[in-house]
């Protein structure tokens, strides 16, 4: 009698949601890098940026929310906050209400930058997820969003 290599309930890999999800996320990201590389961004950079130009535009940002919209740990929000700030693409500030934090805003050369990087990425995304129905694939991401 021949036995499994692991004690998985499935029959390898291929068969694991977990390990497809992960495989797929890593070839995305791939992608994402390239795409961004000639912007001087990194993944974390555009996505903070970006949600900082967004979200910027309706409310008062502060780090911590920012952590909170994008899913990013908050020590790796801070240090991408930091990097962004020394690129002149952030501006952080005393928060008006909070003297123990401080607000996040994208400076004109950042939002110059997130517009242009955004066109590129949302290609790379099209090309990526042309397989597939998108708005199918965007209803099964968010409910495995929790």
């Amino acid at each position: 009698m021949t036995r499994k290599p692991l004690p998985s309930r499935f029959a390898g890999p291929a068969d694991s949601p977990g390990f497809l999800l992960w495989r797929v996320s890593n070839a995305w990201q791939r992608r994402q890098r390239a795409a961004l590389q000639p912007f001087g961004l990194t993944h974390a950079q555009f996505v903070i940026l970006a949600t900082t130009t967004w979200h910027g535009a309706t409310e008062t940002l502060t780090q911590a929310r920012v952590a909170e919209l994008t899913g990013v740990d908050p020590m790796t929000t801070s240090q991408v906050v930091r990097t962004l700030e020394t690129a002149g693409l952030v501006l952080r500030r005393n928060h008006p209400d909070d003297p123990r934090a401080k607000t996040i805003a994208a400076t004109a050369a950042g939002k110059t930058k997130v517009r242009a990087a955004i066109r590129v990425v949302e290609e790379t995304d099209a090309a990526f997820f042309d397989a597939v129905d998108n708005r199918t694939l965007v209803e099964l991401l968010r409910a495995l969003e929790r």
